[in-house]
């Protein structure tokens, strides 16, 4: 399974149980072992590289746990699973770009300014007591 560019994780890797799903679906839910738990483990995954792990433990811990009970079907539960632990293994080790403060621009100031002025002179015009 590709979770980025540089990562990829053998399905073999991945620990699937099943069990029957509570909630509706009527005689389906009570027989059929529908809902997915996917588990992986972080800590002794032989795909990921030493920073990938690290970050992974910083962010979700030594475990991986993912349930899918949304649909009736065992197979789609499952694609839903593998879906959500490739979305929260690539949103883990993604590196949000720091933030460079910047100054405003000459025209953005100068734009604040003439607001100002512009709501100032409104509230001046509504005083009772204006000399103009």
């Amino acid at each position: 399974m590709v979770v980025t560019s540089s990562l990829r994780i053998p399905m073999s890797e991945l620990q699937f149980r099943f069990s029957a799903s509570g909630g509706p679906g009527g005689q389906n839910a009570n027989k059929v072992a529908t809902r997915v738990e996917l588990r992986f483990d972080v800590a002794s995954s032989p795909s990921l590289g030493p920073y990938q792990r690290s970050r992974l433990l910083d962010k979700l811990g030594a475990e991986v746990r993912v349930v899918a009970d949304d649909e009736r079907s065992q197979l789609r539960n499952r694609q839903l699973a593998v879906e959500r632990f490739r979305e929260r293994l690539a949103s883990a080790l993604r590196i949000e770009k720091s933030r460079r403060p910047t100054r405003p621009t000459k025209g953005a100031k100068e734009r604040r300014l003439a607001d100002k002025r512009r709501l100032s002179e409104r509230k001046r015009a509504r005083r009772p007591d204006h000399d103009d």
